[in-house]
C-alpha cells in the first residue's frame, strides 16, 4: 500500500496554477508514451444537486434537491479511452523504455510501483472498437488506481469525481434534465444512447456541453467516488449549503457511475439520473475469485478524470478513499 500512497501524494508539487483565475485548459501528454489527454477548467459555485419532482422520469433517489458548493478543478474533455488507459494496464510505458533502453526518471520509479491489474481474460473492447474509443469494464478500484498512477506519472493530481462534482460539470449551469434543455429529442446531437447506437463511439463524436465537455450524456457512464445511497441526499436538508456532499464506501457494491451509456434509455441519461454497480456485472468473470480488475458484464461503464486546482492532504486523500482500502474492504 505504501507506494500506492506516495504515488498519490507525490503529485502535489504539480499544479502550477494557484487561484481559479489563472486556470487555463490544458493537454497533458503521459511521459514515456507519447499519448494525450486534455483537460478544461470547471469554475467553483454552487449548484442544485439532484431532481425537481416535477422532472419527468424522476428517480426516487434523486431528491430532495440540495445546494452543493464545489471547489474549482479541471476535468477531462473526454472519457478516459483506450489509448492512454493501456499505457497502465498493459505497462506499455515500461516496455517502450525497455526497447529503448532508456532509465527510468525518479517519477517513472515511483509510477512503476503502483499496482497495475492482472491480464484480462478477453478483449476488453469486445471487438466494438480500440483506438480513440473509451475504455470500458474496469472496476472502480482500477480507475482509481490508473488515477494513483497518472499522478505519480504526471506530477499533477487526479482522482475520479464525486458524484456532485460530476452533476455539477454535466448540467454545466443548466437546471433542466439535460445540460441543453429538456427536450430529449435534442438528444441525438449530444449523445450515443439506446435509440441511436448499439455499441460505443469514439469519444468527442457528439456536440459538447456548454463547458466543453464531450459524453457527458451517454456513451459510456462514468465512475465517481460515492458509495450509492437511495437515501443519501435527505441528509442535506434545509438552506444549509453542504461542502462535503461524499457518500464515502464502505462495501463493494453498490457504487455510483453517472451519464448513462449507449445500453441506456434517453431517462437514464438525464444530468440528476443515479445508477450503481452491480455484482451482476462479473458474471462472465472466469476467474475465481472473480478479478478485482474487471467487470466483465459492464460494456457500457468507463470514467473521466479531474484534477482538483487545490491539492487535498493525507488526511483528505484517505477521507475521499484516493488510496487504496484495505484488502478484505475492497473485496468484502
Amino acid at each position: 500500500m505504501a507506494a500506492e500512497t506516495i504515488a498519490v501524494a507525490d503529485s502535489k508539487e504539480a499544479s502550477p496554477e494557484k487561484t481559479a483565475e489563472e486556470m487555463k485548459p490544458f493537454t497533458e501528454t503521459i511521459p514515456g508514451a507519447n499519448v494525450k489527454f486534455d483537460m478544461v477548467p470547471i469554475p467553483g459555485g454552487e449548484f442544485l444537486m439532484g431532481s425537481p419532482d416535477s422532472e419527468e422520469s424522476r428517480g426516487e433517489d434523486e431528491g430532495p434537491q440540495h445546494c452543493v458548493r464545489i471547489e474549482p478543478f479541471w476535468m477531462g474533455k473526454h472519457e478516459v479511452t483506450w489509448d492512454e488507459y493501456d499505457v497502465w494496464s498493459f505497462n506499455l510505458d515500461i516496455q517502450r523504455r525497455q526497447i529503448f533502453g532508456r532509465k527510468p526518471t525518479e517519477r517513472d520509479k515511483v509510477a512503476d510501483a503502483v499496482t497495475r491489474p492482472t491480464k484480462p481474460y478477453t478483449d476488453m473492447t469486445f471487438d466494438m472498437g480500440h483506438d480513440g474509443f473509451p475504455a470500458i469494464c474496469m472496476t472502480q478500484l482500477a480507475a482509481k488506481m490508473y488515477c494513483n498512477w497518472l499522478s505519480a506519472k504526471t506530477g499533477r493530481f487526479y482522482r475520479l469525481p464525486t458524484e456532485a462534482e460530476w452533476e455539477y460539470a454535466c448540467r454545466a449551469g443548466s437546471e433542466a434534465a439535460f445540460s441543453f434543455g429538456d427536450d430529449p429529442e435534442k438528444l441525438e446531437e449530444y449523445a450515443w444512447f439506446f435509440d441511436n447506437s448499439d455499441e460505443y463511439h469514439k469519444v468527442g463524436r457528439k456536440k459538447p456541453n456548454p463547458w466543453g465537455l464531450f459524453d457527458m450524456h451517454g456513451n459510456v457512464a462514468e465512475w465517481v467516488l460515492d458509495q450509492y445511497d437511495p437515501d443519501f441526499y435527505a441528509e442535506f436538508t434545509g438552506n444549509k449549503v453542504s461542502e462535503r456532499a461524499l457518500a464515502v464506501p464502505t462495501t463493494l457494491f453498490p457504487r455510483v457511475v453517472r451519464g448513462g451509456s449507449w445500453e441506456d434509455d434517453a431517462e437514464k441519461l438525464r444530468s440528476a439520473a443515479r445508477n450503481y454497480s452491480d455484482p451482476d456485472w462479473k458474471i462472465q468473470d472466469p476467474q475465481l475469485p472473480q478479478s478485482i480488475w474487471y467487470h466483465t458484464d459492464a460494456l457500457g461503464v468507463g470514467f473521466r478524470l479531474v484534477s482538483p486546482l487545490r491539492v487535498p492532504d493525507e488526511s483528505e486523500q484517505k477521507e475521499y478513499q484516493l488510496v487504496p482500502l484495505p484488502k478484505d474492504l475492497e473485496l468484502e
